[in-house]
């Protein structure tokens, strides 16, 4: 699963760089902590699969959900005296939202290659910008996502998995949800105290699933394992791109952004030996073109 900050939803305001704290003390280029955050995600992916086989995809979302959850109201303290009525809704609706998008990744990922899924997933974000720019030719880029995908699984060849593509696609929904969601609540709730109320809502939602699965399988190693998956996803990034965003604009934050599926296909290569073909790596640059021009768009 991406993780839960959407690469084209602006997370901090966009001041100019003069009045935005610096990373100087890092001695790290922004886009070097930009990369780091997409790699935490994708690694924390790849992982994931080993202990699928142990816990279920679901089992596996609600643990790492529940070990993010666990880290986050440590470090920072839900603002939940803030809360107003109106908030309510929205704050479950996001956390909810969250919960599916990460089950139903974890599960696509459980069948089919992790870059698909990665491309796959991508075309909710892709298309949430290509709308939010307001030009009609902007509609091109998720369509040209959409041939990627297409060369991506090579339905032709009948070796389609269809649960997983749908897995995959509901992901997609759920993250383009998530966006949407993200920016009623982004003025009142932003930064770690917001995720710190709406994962915990991500892991009760992904335990009415999980649960099931990973009961009587959870073993002390497994609990170790998804406290690291959890901070790799969503702790680590998340930080991280905070970081990064101190000196980057959003948009070259999200154009950056869009080569999260080859990141994706990278790591599922490196770690679980999954070799694409010459057409899939074709379909990989189209989703990725597609991605820093949908976010293009949104600048103009």
């Amino acid at each position: 699963m991406t993780d839960p900050i959407s690469p084209f939803e602006p997370t901090r305001s966009d001041l100019p760089s003069a009045a935005r704290p610096g990373n100087a003390a890092l001695g790290v280029p922004p886009w070097i902590l930009a990369v780091a955050a997409m790699l935490s995600v994708q690694l924390g992916s790849a992982l994931s699969v080993g202990l699928i086989s142990t816990v279920g995809s679901a089992g596996i979302a609600w643990l790492r959900l529940t070990m993010g959850a666990l880290v986050l109201v440590v470090l920072a303290r839900p603002p939940l005296r803030s809360i107003r009525r109106a908030d309510v809704p929205v704050l479950l609706a996001l956390g909810v939202a969250t919960g599916m998008m990460t089950v139903a990744f974890l599960s696509a990922i459980e069948r089919i290659p992790l870059g698909t899924a990665v491309a796959i997933d991508f075309l909710g974000p892709l298309t949430v910008a290509a709308v939010r720019s307001h030009h009609a030719r902007a509609l091109m880029w998720p369509g040209l996502a959409l041939l990627g995908v297409l060369c991506l699984t090579e339905p032709w060849h009948g070796k389609v998995d269809p649960v997983g593509i749908g897995f995959a696609a509901l992901a997609a929904l759920g993250w383009g949800t998530y966006i949407l969601l993200t920016q009623l609540v982004g003025d009142r709730f932003s930064g770690i105290g917001g995720l710190s109320m709406t994962i915990p809502i991500a892991a009760v939602a992904a335990a009415v699933v999980g649960i099931p699965q990973a009961a009587g399988h959870i073993t002390p190693g497994v609990l170790g394992a998804t406290l690291g998956l959890g901070i790799l996803v969503p702790v680590l990034p998340f930080s991280l791109e905070m970081l990064a965003l101190r000196e980057m604009t959003h948009h070259a934050f999200g154009t950056l952004m869009a080569v999260e599926p080859a990141i994706g296909f990278l790591l599922g290569l490196i770690i679980l030996d999954q070799r694409p073909t010459t057409l899939p790596l074709f379909g990989l640059l189209l989703v990725v073109v597609a991605g820093a021009a949908a976010q293009r768009s949104v600048r103009s």
